[in-house]
This record gives structure tokens, C-alpha cells and sequence, in this order.
């Protein structure tokens, strides 16, 4: 039987997430929020990025009309309004990355915190929210990558009984989607990729959370894995390769997955359906361990 809740929900994230990103666009303009090409980067042109405002706007607009229903919503929209303004403000002028990664953890810990897990558990899933905030930044190098991996996770998560706040959110990243793929007319940016990737992330660890309780140390770093997917395996090679050969983990480079298939493939479409197909496989792997 059709869902009219649900497909409300997914219409109005839809139409909002792309209603709202020529707005973001205007913006960037006006401010110089402008993704300038150079030797690290795929795209040729100037691109206007802060795509990510419509969808931070809107998920704060649900927090406060769902805030009852849905308590832990304070959280995340408090926390994601601290991931988002730190992205958004770095698109402007780049801050240091490990100011950045403090300011992850923080949010990370808005979440965690309330939710009275245990002491080594809190301290893994702070990191884990942390991580994969910075992780969904980093896999964010070609058009609709990010977007896809994201709304693929958003589905995977409402399987577990996310609520439609999440649906909500992955059809707003949708709207965007098309002002992104397969030609971009605008970027997340660094505000919009970190958004998606903590609101993820928060919104597994309260759905998971019965699983999370019970779960041992061991069954929750292979959950975190398998469901932060390829942006978490993408960012744990990088790192290593990165602190093998001598250099910060923070060092960027043209060595992510997706530039050695956009190298192999020569093509956009086909780097994201691969990448897209992996994140898919490992999401599905997830469910079945969960």
C-alpha cells in the first residue's frame, strides 16, 4: 500500500533541496564562494559551491516542526549547524585542519553524549561521527559522488527504521543531485559534504542504537565500516598511504578512488556507478550483519 506520509516526505525534500540550490548559487556569487581548479582537481572551470545551505536550512526548518515527535533532533540540527558554518565559512577561507577536526569532534559529541552508552562506546562512535563527517569531505572530488553515496545511505538507513526525518534529508540531497550530475551547475562545498556526511552518521547511530547497546567492540567497528562504506575505506587508505610516504594524513592528493577510475575510465557517469554499486554492495553487507 502506498505511504502518503512517506511520499510527502520525499516530495517536499525533493522540491526544497531544488528549489533552494539556485538560491545557493546566487549566493555564491555575491560572496566569492567559487571552487577555483588546480593541480589536485578533476573540473576545468570556476564553479560556485554552498550547495549545501538549502539542505542545512532545511533540515533545520523540520528540527523545530518535529522537534516533539522526535527529540534527538535538537541535537543533530545543533550539531549540524556547527559542520555546516565551519564548512561553509572554510569555502571562504581555509581553516586548519585539525581547528576543523575539533570542531567534528564536538558536534560528534552533541550526539553521542546523551545517549548514555558506555564509556569505550561513546568514545568510538564520537570518533566514527567525527570521522566520517571529514570522510564524505574528502570523497566529494566529482560531480554527484558524494550525493549519491548519501542518498544510497539514506535509504539503506530508513531499512533499519530511520525515521522519515532521514528520508526527508536524502530526498533533499536528490533535489540538489540535479543542479550537480552529470554537469554541475554548482558544488556542495566543503559545508554542504561535511553536513551530509555527519547527518548520516547521527542518524545511523540513534536508528542502530538498540544494536549498538548489545553489540561488542568488534561487531560495532565492523558495522561502522560497512556502513560508513566507501568514503570511511577511501579515507583509511588515504591516510595510510599518505603517513607511509612521509606526509600529513591531511596532505591532499589526486590518489582517492575515484581518481584512479576516472583515470582507468575516462568517464564521470561510469567512476560514479562504480563507486556507487561498491557503496551499495557494502550498505547491503551491513544490513545483513545488523
Amino acid at each position: 500500500m502506498l505511504d502518503t506520509k512517506l511520499l510527502l516526505f520525499i516530495l517536499a525534500g525533493f522540491f526544497w533541496g531544488g528549489l533552494t540550490a539556485p538560491i545557493s548559487i546566487k549566493l555564491a556569487g555575491i560572496y566569492g564562494i567559487i571552487d577555483i581548479p588546480d593541480a589536485r582537481k578533476i573540473h576545468k572551470g570556476k564553479m560556485p559551491r554552498g550547495a549545501g545551505l538549502g539542505i542545512w536550512l532545511g533540515y533545520l526548518l523540520m528540527s523545530v516542526i518535529m522537534s516533539e515527535s522526535i527529540p534527538e533532533l535538537k541535537y543533530t540540527a545543533t550539531g549540524g549547524t556547527l559542520i555546516f558554518f565551519c564548512g561553509y565559512v572554510d569555502d571562504m577561507c581555509s581553516l586548519s585542519p585539525f581547528l576543523r577536526l575539533g570542531l567534528h569532534i564536538g558536534a560528534a559529541s552533541l550526539v553521542v553524549l546523551p545517549l548514555g552508552l558506555g564509556a569505550v562506546v561513546s568514545v568510538l562512535a564520537i570518533l566514527w561521527i567525527a570521522g566520517l563527517t571529514s570522510a564524505y569531505n574528502l570523497i566529494d572530488g566529482m560531480n554527484g559522488l558524494c550525493i549519491s553515496i548519501f542518498i544510497a545511505s539514506s535509504v539503506a538507513l530508513f531499512t533499519l527504521g530511520n525515521s522519515y526525518a532521514g528520508i526527508y534529508v536524502g530526498a533533499m540531497a536528490l533535489g540538489v543531485l540535479c543542479w550537480n550530475f552529470p554537469a554541475a551547475q554548482t558544488f556542495l562545498g566543503d559545508g554542504g559534504s561535511t553536513l551530509l556526511g555527519y547527518l548520516f552518521a547521527s542518524h545511523f547511530l540513534t536508528a542502530a542504537l538498540p544494536k549498538i547497546r548489545s553489540a561488542s567492540v568488534g561487531e560495532l567497528l565492523v558495522l561502522f565500516i560497512l556502513f560508513g562504506g566507501i568514503p570511511v575505506v577511501d579515507t583509511l587508505s588515504a591516510f595510510t598511504r599518505r603517513m607511509l610516504s612521509g606526509k600529513s594524513p591531511f596532505y591532499p592528493d589526486k590518489k582517492h578512488l575515484h581518481h584512479i577510475l576516472i583515470s582507468l575510465t575516462g568517464s564521470n557517469i561510469l567512476t560514479v556507478s562504480i563507486i556507487l554499486f561498491l557503496q551499495v554492495l557494502m550498505l547491503f553487507l551491513g544490513i545483513e550483519f545488523y
